[in-house]
Protein backbone atom coordinates (compact mmCIF):
# COMPACT_ATOMS: atom_id res chain seq x y z
CA UNK A 1 0.00 0.00 0.00
CA UNK A 2 1.38 3.40 -1.04
CA UNK A 3 2.08 6.02 1.62
CA UNK A 4 -0.42 8.23 -0.24
CA UNK A 5 -3.18 5.66 0.28
CA UNK A 6 -5.89 6.66 2.75
CA UNK A 7 -8.16 4.09 4.38
CA UNK A 8 -11.64 5.33 5.19
CA UNK A 9 -15.33 4.57 5.63
CA UNK A 10 -17.42 6.00 2.81
CA UNK A 11 -21.02 6.35 1.72
CA UNK A 12 -21.14 5.22 -1.91
CA UNK A 13 -24.73 6.41 -2.46
CA UNK A 14 -27.30 8.40 -0.43
CA UNK A 15 -28.94 6.43 2.36
CA UNK A 16 -26.54 3.48 2.20
CA UNK A 17 -24.49 2.11 5.09
CA UNK A 18 -20.85 3.20 5.13
CA UNK A 19 -18.33 0.70 3.79
CA UNK A 20 -14.52 0.39 4.00
CA UNK A 21 -12.95 2.41 1.20
CA UNK A 22 -9.39 3.17 0.08
CA UNK A 23 -8.18 5.92 -2.23
CA UNK A 24 -4.92 7.47 -3.38
CA UNK A 25 -4.70 11.06 -2.12
CA UNK A 26 -1.77 11.88 -4.41
CA UNK A 27 1.16 14.07 -3.47
CA UNK A 28 0.69 16.50 -0.59
CA UNK A 29 0.29 20.06 -1.93
CA UNK A 30 2.72 22.73 -0.67
CA UNK A 31 0.12 24.52 1.53
CA UNK A 32 -1.37 21.34 2.99
CA UNK A 33 -0.88 19.34 6.18
CA UNK A 34 -1.56 15.62 6.55
CA UNK A 35 -2.93 14.48 9.92
CA UNK A 36 -3.13 10.96 11.34
CA UNK A 37 -6.64 10.72 12.77
CA UNK A 38 -7.02 9.70 16.43
CA UNK A 39 -10.62 10.77 17.07
CA UNK A 40 -13.39 12.20 14.95
CA UNK A 41 -16.73 13.51 16.13
CA UNK A 42 -19.97 12.44 14.45
CA UNK A 43 -22.28 15.38 13.79
CA UNK A 44 -25.78 15.78 12.31
CA UNK A 45 -24.12 17.66 9.44
CA UNK A 46 -22.25 14.44 8.59
CA UNK A 47 -25.60 12.66 8.28
CA UNK A 48 -26.92 15.45 6.04
CA UNK A 49 -23.94 15.15 3.70
CA UNK A 50 -23.97 11.33 3.73
CA UNK A 51 -27.66 11.41 2.75
CA UNK A 52 -27.29 14.36 0.34
CA UNK A 53 -29.94 16.33 2.23
CA UNK A 54 -28.34 19.60 1.08
CA UNK A 55 -27.96 18.48 -2.56
CA UNK A 56 -24.23 19.25 -2.49
CA UNK A 57 -22.68 15.83 -1.74
CA UNK A 58 -20.04 14.30 -4.00
CA UNK A 59 -19.87 10.49 -3.82
CA UNK A 60 -18.11 8.54 -2.48
CA UNK A 61 -18.58 10.68 0.65
CA UNK A 62 -15.95 10.39 3.38
CA UNK A 63 -17.53 12.46 6.14
CA UNK A 64 -16.16 13.53 9.53
CA UNK A 65 -15.22 17.12 10.37
CA UNK A 66 -14.47 17.17 14.10
CA UNK A 67 -11.00 15.71 13.78
CA UNK A 68 -8.28 15.31 16.39
CA UNK A 69 -4.95 13.80 15.37
CA UNK A 70 -1.24 14.30 14.95
CA UNK A 71 0.63 15.82 12.04
CA UNK A 72 2.51 13.24 9.95
CA UNK A 73 3.46 15.39 6.97
CA UNK A 74 3.86 19.10 6.23
CA UNK A 75 3.77 20.80 2.85
CA UNK A 76 6.67 23.13 2.04
CA UNK A 77 4.53 26.26 2.59
CA UNK A 78 2.95 25.20 5.92
CA UNK A 79 3.86 27.54 8.76
CA UNK A 80 3.88 27.39 12.54
CA UNK A 81 3.23 23.64 12.78
CA UNK A 82 5.45 20.60 13.28
CA UNK A 83 5.38 16.86 12.61
CA UNK A 84 4.09 15.00 15.66
CA UNK A 85 2.05 17.96 16.91
CA UNK A 86 -1.51 17.23 18.03
CA UNK A 87 -4.04 19.34 16.14
CA UNK A 88 -7.69 19.64 15.18
CA UNK A 89 -9.55 20.19 11.89
CA UNK A 90 -13.16 21.36 11.75
CA UNK A 91 -15.78 22.16 9.11
CA UNK A 92 -13.46 24.06 6.75
CA UNK A 93 -10.41 22.49 5.11
CA UNK A 94 -9.36 25.25 2.69
CA UNK A 95 -9.95 28.94 2.00
CA UNK A 96 -8.48 31.08 -0.76
CA UNK A 97 -6.54 33.49 1.52
CA UNK A 98 -6.83 36.34 -1.02
CA UNK A 99 -10.49 37.46 -1.07
CA UNK A 100 -11.61 40.39 1.10
CA UNK A 101 -13.18 38.21 3.85
CA UNK A 102 -10.00 36.08 4.08
CA UNK A 103 -7.74 39.14 4.23
CA UNK A 104 -9.90 40.67 6.97
CA UNK A 105 -9.77 37.53 9.15
CA UNK A 106 -13.21 36.23 8.17
CA UNK A 107 -11.95 33.16 6.30
CA UNK A 108 -15.11 31.27 7.23
CA UNK A 109 -16.92 33.60 4.80
CA UNK A 110 -14.38 33.05 2.00
CA UNK A 111 -15.82 34.01 -1.39
CA UNK A 112 -12.98 32.37 -3.33
CA UNK A 113 -11.96 28.72 -3.27
CA UNK A 114 -13.39 27.63 0.07
CA UNK A 115 -13.53 23.86 0.63
CA UNK A 116 -15.63 22.17 3.30
CA UNK A 117 -13.86 19.23 4.92
CA UNK A 118 -16.59 16.77 3.84
CA UNK A 119 -18.01 18.20 0.59
CA UNK A 120 -15.93 17.22 -2.42
CA UNK A 121 -13.10 16.54 0.05
CA UNK A 122 -12.28 13.50 2.15
CA UNK A 123 -12.97 14.01 5.85
CA UNK A 124 -12.02 12.37 9.11
CA UNK A 125 -13.78 9.00 8.95
CA UNK A 126 -10.38 7.80 7.82
CA UNK A 127 -6.89 7.01 9.06
CA UNK A 128 -5.52 10.27 7.59
CA UNK A 129 -6.93 13.60 6.44
CA UNK A 130 -5.53 16.69 4.71
CA UNK A 131 -6.25 20.39 5.05
CA UNK A 132 -4.73 23.80 4.35
CA UNK A 133 -2.30 24.68 7.13
CA UNK A 134 -4.25 27.72 8.38
CA UNK A 135 -7.24 25.48 9.18
CA UNK A 136 -5.10 22.99 11.13
CA UNK A 137 -5.58 24.20 14.70
CA UNK A 138 -2.99 23.43 17.42
CA UNK A 139 -4.47 21.55 20.36
CA UNK A 140 -3.36 22.80 23.79
CA UNK A 141 -1.46 20.12 25.71
CA UNK A 142 -3.90 20.15 28.63
CA UNK A 143 -7.06 19.76 26.53
CA UNK A 144 -8.52 16.24 26.55
CA UNK A 145 -8.07 14.83 23.03
CA UNK A 146 -10.92 12.31 23.25
CA UNK A 147 -13.64 14.90 23.86
CA UNK A 148 -12.11 17.93 22.07
CA UNK A 149 -13.29 17.10 18.54
CA UNK A 150 -16.86 18.46 18.91
CA UNK A 151 -15.41 21.84 19.91
CA UNK A 152 -14.21 22.22 16.31
CA UNK A 153 -17.76 22.27 14.92
CA UNK A 154 -20.47 22.38 17.57
CA UNK A 155 -18.23 24.33 19.92
CA UNK A 156 -17.11 27.01 17.49
CA UNK A 157 -20.68 27.36 16.20
CA UNK A 158 -21.89 28.54 19.61
CA UNK A 159 -18.64 30.30 20.63
CA UNK A 160 -18.40 32.57 17.58
CA UNK A 161 -21.62 34.53 18.37
CA UNK A 162 -20.51 34.98 21.99
CA UNK A 163 -17.43 36.77 20.64
CA UNK A 164 -19.30 38.52 17.81
CA UNK A 165 -21.95 40.00 20.10
CA UNK A 166 -19.40 40.97 22.77
CA UNK A 167 -21.11 38.95 25.47
CA UNK A 168 -19.77 39.54 28.97
CA UNK A 169 -20.38 38.04 32.39
CA UNK A 170 -23.04 40.68 33.17
CA UNK A 171 -25.26 39.46 30.32
CA UNK A 172 -28.22 37.07 30.41
CA UNK A 173 -28.17 34.56 27.54
CA UNK A 174 -30.88 32.10 26.51
CA UNK A 175 -30.19 28.83 24.70
CA UNK A 176 -32.99 27.17 22.71
CA UNK A 177 -32.57 23.41 22.28
CA UNK A 178 -30.19 21.52 24.55
CA UNK A 179 -28.66 18.89 22.31
CA UNK A 180 -25.25 18.62 20.70
CA UNK A 181 -24.89 22.38 20.22
CA UNK A 182 -26.95 23.63 23.12
CA UNK A 183 -25.19 21.67 25.83
CA UNK A 184 -21.81 23.05 24.70
CA UNK A 185 -23.31 26.56 24.69
CA UNK A 186 -24.37 26.15 28.32
CA UNK A 187 -20.92 24.93 29.36
CA UNK A 188 -19.22 27.82 27.52
CA UNK A 189 -21.55 30.47 28.90
CA UNK A 190 -21.13 29.10 32.43
CA UNK A 191 -17.35 29.39 32.09
CA UNK A 192 -17.89 32.89 30.62
CA UNK A 193 -19.76 33.88 33.78
CA UNK A 194 -23.15 34.66 32.22
CA UNK A 195 -26.64 34.17 33.58
CA UNK A 196 -28.09 31.32 31.52
CA UNK A 197 -31.61 30.21 30.71
CA UNK A 198 -32.11 26.90 28.90
CA UNK A 199 -35.24 26.59 26.75
CA UNK A 200 -36.07 22.89 26.44
CA UNK A 201 -39.11 20.86 25.45
CA UNK A 202 -38.07 18.17 27.93
CA UNK A 203 -38.26 19.36 31.52
CA UNK A 204 -37.06 15.94 32.69
CA UNK A 205 -33.61 17.28 31.81
CA UNK A 206 -33.91 20.13 34.33
CA UNK A 207 -31.53 18.73 36.98
CA UNK A 208 -29.02 17.72 34.30
CA UNK A 209 -29.16 21.15 32.63
CA UNK A 210 -28.63 22.94 35.93
CA UNK A 211 -25.67 20.67 36.66
CA UNK A 212 -24.20 21.76 33.29
CA UNK A 213 -24.53 25.40 34.32
CA UNK A 214 -28.03 26.62 33.47
CA UNK A 215 -29.45 29.01 36.06
CA UNK A 216 -33.02 28.64 34.81
CA UNK A 217 -34.89 26.08 32.68
CA UNK A 218 -38.01 27.12 30.75
CA UNK A 219 -40.40 24.84 28.87
CA UNK A 220 -40.12 25.90 25.23
CA UNK A 221 -43.67 24.62 24.58
CA UNK A 222 -45.34 26.49 27.44
CA UNK A 223 -46.64 29.78 26.03
CA UNK A 224 -47.32 31.27 29.48
CA UNK A 225 -43.79 30.45 30.66
CA UNK A 226 -42.33 31.96 27.48
CA UNK A 227 -44.36 35.16 27.79
CA UNK A 228 -43.08 35.53 31.37
CA UNK A 229 -39.55 35.93 29.96
CA UNK A 230 -40.37 39.29 28.34
CA UNK A 231 -37.45 41.74 28.20
CA UNK A 232 -34.86 39.52 29.91
CA UNK A 233 -32.22 38.46 27.37
CA UNK A 234 -29.23 40.22 25.84
CA UNK A 235 -28.74 37.26 23.48
CA UNK A 236 -30.74 34.17 22.60
CA UNK A 237 -28.99 31.38 20.71
CA UNK A 238 -31.34 29.12 18.74
CA UNK A 239 -29.84 25.71 17.97
CA UNK A 240 -33.06 24.04 16.78
CA UNK A 241 -34.07 23.26 13.18
CA UNK A 242 -37.83 23.55 13.75
CA UNK A 243 -40.07 26.61 13.63
CA UNK A 244 -41.03 28.15 16.96
CA UNK A 245 -43.09 31.15 18.06
CA UNK A 246 -40.35 33.62 17.08
CA UNK A 247 -42.31 36.79 18.03
CA UNK A 248 -42.45 35.51 21.64
CA UNK A 249 -38.66 35.01 21.67
CA UNK A 250 -38.16 38.50 20.20
CA UNK A 251 -40.29 39.93 22.99
CA UNK A 252 -38.07 38.06 25.47
CA UNK A 253 -35.08 40.14 24.31
CA UNK A 254 -33.95 43.12 26.34
CA UNK A 255 -33.48 46.43 24.48
CA UNK A 256 -30.70 46.02 21.88
CA UNK A 257 -30.89 42.24 22.32
CA UNK A 258 -30.27 39.73 19.55
CA UNK A 259 -31.89 36.47 18.47
CA UNK A 260 -29.06 34.53 16.82
CA UNK A 261 -29.89 31.60 14.54
CA UNK A 262 -27.60 28.56 14.50
CA UNK A 263 -30.09 25.81 13.65
CA UNK A 264 -31.13 25.57 10.01
CA UNK A 265 -34.86 26.27 10.28
CA UNK A 266 -36.28 25.64 6.80
CA UNK A 267 -39.37 27.84 7.06
CA UNK A 268 -39.01 31.65 6.84
CA UNK A 269 -39.00 33.47 10.18
CA UNK A 270 -42.12 35.54 10.80
CA UNK A 271 -40.64 38.76 12.17
CA UNK A 272 -42.35 42.14 12.11
CA UNK A 273 -40.36 45.32 11.51
CA UNK A 274 -41.99 46.85 14.57
CA UNK A 275 -40.62 44.09 16.82
CA UNK A 276 -37.09 45.05 15.73
CA UNK A 277 -37.46 48.82 15.58
CA UNK A 278 -39.07 49.38 18.97
CA UNK A 279 -36.30 47.88 21.07
CA UNK A 280 -33.40 48.17 18.65
CA UNK A 281 -33.42 44.38 18.38
CA UNK A 282 -31.78 42.17 15.76
CA UNK A 283 -31.99 38.73 14.20
CA UNK A 284 -28.61 37.39 13.10
CA UNK A 285 -27.02 34.08 12.14
CA UNK A 286 -23.64 32.46 11.59
CA UNK A 287 -22.02 29.17 10.66
CA UNK A 288 -18.69 28.28 12.31
CA UNK A 289 -15.67 30.53 12.85
CA UNK A 290 -12.28 31.65 11.64
CA UNK A 291 -8.97 29.94 12.43
CA UNK A 292 -8.14 32.64 14.98
CA UNK A 293 -11.49 32.17 16.78
CA UNK A 294 -10.98 28.40 16.74
CA UNK A 295 -7.60 28.92 18.42
CA UNK A 296 -9.22 31.22 21.00
CA UNK A 297 -11.86 28.61 21.76
CA UNK A 298 -9.41 25.76 22.29
CA UNK A 299 -7.21 27.89 24.55
CA UNK A 300 -10.25 28.99 26.58
CA UNK A 301 -11.54 25.40 26.83
CA UNK A 302 -8.13 24.22 28.04
CA UNK A 303 -7.89 26.99 30.65
CA UNK A 304 -11.38 26.26 31.97
CA UNK A 305 -11.07 22.46 31.49
CA UNK A 306 -14.27 22.60 29.49
CA UNK A 307 -15.24 19.44 27.60
CA UNK A 308 -18.30 18.41 25.59
CA UNK A 309 -20.18 15.41 26.98
CA UNK A 310 -19.33 12.56 24.61
CA UNK A 311 -20.00 8.90 23.92
CA UNK A 312 -17.11 7.06 22.25
CA UNK A 313 -17.48 4.33 19.62
CA UNK A 314 -14.69 2.52 17.72
CA UNK A 315 -14.60 3.87 14.17
CA UNK A 316 -15.11 0.29 12.95
CA UNK A 317 -18.60 0.53 14.51
CA UNK A 318 -19.40 3.69 12.55
CA UNK A 319 -22.76 2.46 11.24
CA UNK A 320 -23.92 1.62 14.75
CA UNK A 321 -22.79 5.08 15.88
CA UNK A 322 -24.71 6.71 13.03
CA UNK A 323 -27.87 4.81 13.98
CA UNK A 324 -27.38 5.86 17.63
CA UNK A 325 -27.22 9.52 16.58
CA UNK A 326 -30.02 9.25 14.03
CA UNK A 327 -32.31 7.70 16.67
CA UNK A 328 -31.76 10.71 18.96
CA UNK A 329 -30.05 8.69 21.68
CA UNK A 330 -26.74 10.63 21.72
CA UNK A 331 -25.89 12.34 25.02
CA UNK A 332 -24.69 14.68 23.75
CA UNK A 333 -21.99 14.21 21.09
CA UNK A 334 -20.70 11.00 19.51
CA UNK A 335 -16.95 10.57 18.98
CA UNK A 336 -15.31 7.84 16.90
CA UNK A 337 -11.91 6.46 17.91
CA UNK A 338 -9.82 5.42 14.91
CA UNK A 339 -9.02 1.69 15.03
CA UNK A 340 -7.75 0.89 11.54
Amino acid sequence: MSNTTIRAYAAMQPGEALVPYQFDAGELLPHQVEVQVEYCGLCHSDLSVINNDWRSSVYPVVAGHEIIGTIVQLGSEAKGLSVGQRVGIGWTAESCQHCDPCLSGRQVQCTGDSVATIVGHAGGFADKVRAGWQWVIPLPDDLDAESAGPLLCGGITVFDPIIKHQIQAVHHVGVIGIGGLGHIAIKLLKAWGCEITAFSSNLEKTAELKAMGADHVVNSRDSAALKAQRGKFDLILSTVNVSLDWPVYLSALAPNGTLHMLGLTLEPLQVSAGALIGGGKAVTGSSTGSPSTLRQLLKFAARKQLAPQVEVFPMSQINEAIEHLHAGRARYRVVLKADF
